[in-house]
């Protein structure tokens, strides 16, 4: 078995995308109207009252097709898994090449689609978003504070699912433990444990038929301030998870440092984590240590019996600080993880600060701006260079070339 990519690059024409997008929305009314009853019961109500004759015959099939196959809660058309220390997609090994999308409920669903074009065509095979985000004088979160459903945003995020699921891409669902700050006064944040509890309910009930995403319980979650939630807690909000859906894989990702023994015992002993996201230094040595790293974590994991992906969803960006990274600095923490046996990687964007007004924001602010279009010429080398890296993934003899060969036997 060889190692892939999950969903093949694909571009499609304008008539195409407007085709898909009346064809989607006539399906999500129609599923609104079954309550999660077959189609055909709805076509025989519809034949006996007379609407039919208002439709074609084949648009009206073209209707009941969409729905019964692509939005019953078990036509799911990307599946992810974990097998020893990497991912796995549709059953083969996958290495996770991502991309920073964090405001991307703010942005329109022709933007959207014109940046999963783009990063599919790079080689890009997931996105990390954000269920809690406010910035810049906008709220796009999909859960309020007190964590219940926050319209119109959580219906952009199943439609968002539901779009990366047929494409082949794998989602990160981020929330945060936070409070009000000048930057999110209002909303962006779950203050508590109870809130927490219900945002956690509110996104695995609403999105539990797809396979393709995976919750991080709390975006760096070990830092000292509003962002801090006990290894309790968090034990807490994993069997919520397991509860309402047993299969579903479950992170709380690590703020700026690596991992000791302790810090990954807990992950997997106490809380019930399924893999590890550590977000690293940000310094202009950090490229160059991550393989190093990488396999001190995996050594680590090995010794307590719990080999598991080590994912690497939130390294160093421009516009973050003093340092900023080229594309070559971004190649060479890739390939270190890759040589070190990491079983993915993020190409992180955000707002550039101490600019006007913050621009460009990248990723943070995706309202008015689709995300490849405010790249600038450092990362847009780097997306045009990230595939080629990945495609040399299979031929390193590290952890997890090794499993792959075992899942081929």
């Amino acid at each position: 078995m060889g190692v892939t990519f999950s969903g093949p690059p694909r571009r499609v024409n304008g008539f195409a995308r407007r085709a898909g997008w009346t064809a989607r929305r006539l399906a999500w009314l129609l599923f609104d109207w079954t309550s999660h009853f077959w189609a055909p019961t709805v076509a025989f109500t519809m034949l006996r009252i007379g609407w039919l004759n208002r439709l074609r015959l084949n648009s009206f099939s073209l209707v009941v097709l969409l729905h019964a196959v692509c939005l019953s809660p078990g036509a799911a058309a990307t599946s992810l898994t974990i097998e020893g220390s990497h991912f796995v997609v549709n059953g083969k090994p996958c290495f996770l090449l991502g991309i920073s999308y964090y405001g991307g409920l703010g942005a329109s669903e022709d933007s959207i689609c014109k940046d999963l074009d783009d990063a599919q065509r790079y080689g890009f095979n997931w996105l990390r978003l954000w269920t809690t985000w406010a910035g810049f004088g906008s709220d796009v979160s999909a859960v309020g504070t007190e964590g219940g459903p926050r319209e119109p945003f959580l219906g952009r995020l199943k439609w968002l699912v539901v779009e990366c699921d047929r494409r082949g891409l794998v989602v990160d669902i981020t929330l945060n433990r936070g409070k009000a700050s000048r930057s999110s006064p209002a909303g962006g944040w779950v203050p508590d444990l109870a809130s927490h509890q219900r945002a956690v309910e509110t996104l695995v009930t609403a999105l539990k038929p797809h396979r393709n995403w995976y919750l991080d319980l709390a975006n760096e979650h070990d830092v000292r301030d509003a962002r801090y939630v006990s290894a309790e807690e968090l034990k807490a909000l994993r069997e919520t998870v397991r509860r309402l859906d047993s299969a579903r894989l479950v992170t709380a990702s690590f703020g700026g440092h690596d991992l000791d023994e302790q810090e990954m015992r807990d992950s997997f002993v106490e809380i019930g984590l399924d893999f590890l996201t550590p977000h690293r230094p940000r310094t202009a040595d950090s490229p160059h240590q991550t393989e190093a790293q990488t396999r001190a974590a995996l050594a680590v994991m090995d010794r307590l019996g719990r080999p598991s992906p080590v994912h690497y969803q939130e390294p160093f960006r421009r516009g973050y600080g003093g340092w900023q990274p080229a594309a070559e600095d971004y190649l060479v923490d890739l390939r270190g993880a890759i040589a070190g046996g990491a079983a993915g990687w993020c190409f992180h964007n955000g707002a550039q600060n101490g600019a006007p007004a913050s621009q460009p924001r990248r990723s943070f602010d995706l309202r008015d701006k689709r995300l490849f279009d405010q790249l600038d010429s450092e990362e847009l080398k780097l997306v045009a260079a990230v595939n080629k890296a990945v495609g040399e993934w299979s031929s390193i003899p590290n952890q997890n070339t090794r499993d792959a060969r075992k899942l081929s036997r």
